[in-house]
């Protein structure tokens, strides 16, 4: 499990350009248009094992294109890359971050720095039985499910 650059040094470039490899890919398979607005704001979503809000996602677009986006722009094109399963919204921090395995339907669940705001998708079938057990123990029918912990990363734990 990746917790941060810092801590865990790995090729961050090849994050970027697997994702975005993968979200062509996904995209061509589901018959979605990844357009140059939408692959440009994936990039921008991986940019970092850190959530991004939409305003700055807006900040970064403007200063690399000709032409301003308009915020219903960055939020349709989020919009389209979550419903395509290549980024996942952090409800808690009203963000977004890239998806590590969008070709596989899956339950989401999330480790969040409150100091340095990385960021870990865990991919533990253990919590998404428990959930799917909790569910068909009450009856209920679960539309989506995104589980947020929070507390400090092993880099922000370190005493100075």
């Amino acid at each position: 499990m990746q917790i941060n650059d810092t801590c865990c040094p790995h090729n961050h470039e090849h994050c970027i350009t697997n994702a975005l490899d993968q979200a062509e890919k996904l995209c061509q398979k589901q018959g979605a248009r990844l357009t140059p607005l939408r692959r440009q704001v994936l990039e921008l979503v991986w940019q970092s094992h850190k959530p991004v809000g939409a305003y700055d996602i807006l900040a970064m677009l403007s200063q690399t294109q000709e032409r301003n986006a308009a915020p219903p722009t960055v939020y349709r094109a989020l919009d389209f890359l979550q419903t395509q399963g290549l980024v996942h919204r952090i409800a808690s921090l009203n963000a977004y971050i890239g998806c590590p395995h969008p070709e596989q339907p899956h339950e989401s669940s999330f480790l969040i720095c409150e100091q340095c705001r990385t960021t870990v998708e865990l991919d533990n079938a253990v919590i998404s039985t428990a959930i799917a057990q909790a569910t068909d123990t009450s009856g209920f029918l679960i539309n989506h499910s995104n589980v947020e912990l929070t507390g400090l990363c092993p880099n922000c734990r370190k005493p100075d």
